[in-house]
């Protein structure tokens, strides 16, 4: 079900002019044709059947039972498609369309696809914490192309990705705080001394925040599993899409986490003597 709040829904409605049970200047067969080829959906389908049926109560109940992701994709056309309209509308020499009116309309349209983008964007909960901890251009790209699967809603082809976007990541953060690594030794190892390092300097309040992460690093050697025989690291039958999701969510809200931490260090923690090295799990 996508989360659209009654606010949203109405400036949405509003700029489509769903009010007298229309979409846009779309008939029945058209409706139908432009939804199965942005979405690959029967928009007849009986689910999203509602009160009278029309072309508008469809598309409330469309928008009311699909994804996130799924809504704000064919939202995004849609809302286009009415645009374009609108502008064929402002051209014509019979239609009177007043300038005001016009830019109006252009301007809700702006405000109804920051809406959609919010839609396609609520697959991978804190996405935009998957961004370089260096000015590395290469590691700005491979960022890049992550974010890019995840915005066409394809998180299964970006595991490999962003399996090397943690491990660099945490490399450099091991660099940051002079960790010794090798350059051969696993993920889930370097997070290791990482972790460690973060609770010898009283970087974590909490016990349990101290578990979290402790759980995160037995996560990522699941991670490199995954990479080397569910990814297309190598010629394997890649992992599910709800699956990917899942490892997705888990590792952008760890990266956020940890970001936070790195932004915060040195501010709140208190200095003491303690050999990092020395500490167990």
């Amino acid at each position: 079900m996508a989360e659209i709040k009654i606010q949203e829904k109405t400036k949405i409605e509003k700029f489509l002019e769903m009010g007298s049970g229309y979409v846009s200047n779309f008939s029945d067969r058209t409706f139908r044709e432009f939804i199965s080829e942005t979405a690959d959906l029967d928009i007849e389908d009986s689910k999203y059947h509602f009160a009278s049926n029309s072309k508008a109560n469809r598309f409330r109940q469309f928008m009311k039972v699909e994804d996130d992701y799924t809504v704000g994709k064919v939202l995004t056309e849609v809302l286009n498609y009415h645009l374009e309209h609108l502008k064929e509308q402002k051209a014509s020499s019979w239609y009177n369309f007043d300038n005001d009116e016009f830019e109006l309309k252009v301007s809700l349209h702006k405000e109804c696809l920051k809406i959609t983008e919010r839609l396609k964007g609520n697959i991978v909960n804190n996405i935009n914490a998957i961004r370089p901890n260096t000015d590395d251009i290469d590691f700005k790209k491979l960022s890049e192309s992550i974010k890019d699967s995840i915005e066409k809603n394809l998180p299964e082809i970006a595991l490999d990705r962003l399996h090397t976007f943690v491990m660099k990541y945490i490399r450099e953060l091991c660099k940051k705080h002079k960790i010794d690594f090798d350059q051969e030794e696993a993920l889930h190892s370097i997070f290791g001394k990482y972790v460690k390092f973060l609770i010898s300097k009283n970087n974590l309040e909490s016990e349990m925040s101290q578990r979290i992460l402790k759980t995160s690093i037995s996560n990522l050697d699941s991670f490199n599993d995954i990479r080397n025989n569910k990814s297309f690291a190598h010629d394997n039958p890649i992992l599910n899409y709800e699956e990917s999701i899942l490892i997705f969510n888990n590792i952008s809200s760890t990266i956020k986490f940890i970001e936070a931490l790195e932004n915060n260090f040195g501010k709140n923690h208190k200095e003491h003597n303690t050999d990092w090295q020395d500490l167990k799990f």
